[in-house]
């Protein structure tokens, strides 16, 4: 295997978005510093943003009786490609 095999090939650019939907207890609930994160609760990533926001907004209404519960939408994208 030559050096040139092993080295990574940058990614094209793209123009997709991935949106993560996902939430759990907080210890503040004005904070997003979650309780337990390996108990998060995962919705899904979504392609578009207004199926995540449909997601998030599902499963923030079913736990609106308790206040430590949030839900968030979280543009992986972005962190994907932070230079643009």
């Amino acid at each position: 295997m030559t050096n040139e095999e092993t080295q990574p090939v940058p990614d094209a650019p793209t123009n997709q978005t991935l949106h993560l939907v996902m939430g759990g207890k907080v210890k503040d609930p004005r904070a997003f510093e979650f309780q337990d994160p390996e108990s998060l609760h995962v919705v899904g990533v979504f392609s578009d943003y207004d199926m995540a926001v449909d997601a998030w907004r599902a499963n923030a209404q079913r736990t609106v009786d308790d206040a430590e519960m949030k839900y968030v939408i979280v543009p992986i994208h972005q962190l994907l490609t932070p230079e643009n």
